[in-house]
């Protein structure tokens, strides 16, 4: 686990000056697709080495979210299956207390098992 803060403070400067930033300090942030675990299933969402199982996502998602009992950490265990699913699961990355859940697991291009995922238009051309 990484400890972390975060600021909020009143962009003033800024293009839009009614945003709110939320600055995190370097020890800590958002959840990281690298840093997620394996029993993680493919797919949007996933937990990182950062969960201190601390129950919430479990609670929120009970569909989606399950717990290694050896390991002590949530993860993962079926990607939303419909709208209400996405929802509870958006609240669970929302109500972390320690930013473990993410949600651009699709956008990262690979999945559970670390193979690489390539879409087919950016594959490479056979020859024939």
């Amino acid at each position: 686990m990484r400890p972390w803060t975060a600021r909020r403070k009143k962009a003033v400067d800024s293009p839009k000056p009614l945003a709110i930033i939320v600055a995190l300090t370097e020890s800590g942030g958002m959840a990281a697709f690298t840093n997620r675990y394996l029993e993680n299933v493919p797919g949007r969402f996933y937990v990182d080495d950062q969960c201190i199982d601390c129950d919430l996502c479990r609670e929120t998602a009970p569909n989606n979210f399950t717990r290694n009992e050896d390991g002590g950490y949530s993860y993962v265990f079926k990607q939303p299956a419909s709208p209400e699913e996405e929802s509870l699961c958006k609240e669970a990355m929302e109500g972390c207390p320690v930013e473990a859940i993410g949600n651009d697991g699709a956008q990262a291009g690979a999945t559970a098992d670390g193979v690489e995922v390539v879409p087919a238009e950016q594959s490479p051309q056979q020859s024939n």
